[in-house]
């Protein structure tokens, strides 16, 4: 079988072990206004450093593949470190929320809805089963953009493996954590 990131070098497909938040993954949602999109913020522990490197390396490519579109009518190409990037530091950008600690993020979004299969590549089709705090792979895409003067490379979201459960993230208790301990006292005593 064909492994399709070596025909693309901005594709990228994330470790198991990168964890969703914000994961707006079953309907589109718009921000500022702007065109609904569906999106996902992809936590990468630092540790997973093949992921780490593998995003690094499409950030290249994309910068190099859209050199036309980021110089745009500029009279040269700005330099790779002087536009934004996706991949960002969670302990420096996020340093209040323990889920961001010893990890970066990428925010990846798409016009269009992510394929969502699980580890044995079934379909997911219960909203239930993926939330915000979830462990999965992730396929995206890294490409250049230059949009009203901003200019950058940016990460566009395929499709999404859920791997494993997670501890909910942005304050919600999970049923079973809220019932685990539950007291079998008859309430009326």
């Amino acid at each position: 079988m064909a492994n399709n990131a070596t025909k693309n070098p901005m594709k990228v497909i994330t470790g198991p072990d990168t964890r969703w938040s914000y994961a707006n993954i079953w309907e589109p949602k718009s921000i500022n206004g702007g065109t609904p999109k569906y999106s996902v913020s992809l936590i990468i522990p630092k540790a997973d450093t093949r992921t780490v490197e593998k995003v690094k390396t499409a950030i290249v490519a994309a910068y190099a593949e859209g050199q036309a579109k980021l110089k745009g009518s500029s009279r040269s190409v700005p330099p790779l470190s002087s536009i934004k990037t996706p991949l960002r530091d969670g302990d420096v950008e996020r340093p209040d929320d323990p889920a961001y600690a010893n990890s970066y993020f990428i925010n990846a979004n798409s016009a269009t809805a992510p394929g969502i299969v699980d580890a044995d590549l079934n379909p997911v089709l219960s909203r239930s089963e993926v939330y915000s705090g979830v462990y999965g792979r992730a396929s995206i895409n890294l490409y250049a953009f230059n949009t009203n003067g901003n200019r950058g490379i940016a990460c566009g979201l395929n499709n999404l493996q859920l791997i494993r459960p997670g501890e909910p993230l942005g304050g919600k208790a999970s049923p079973e954590a809220d019932f685990a301990a539950a007291d079998n006292d008859d309430f009326l005593n």
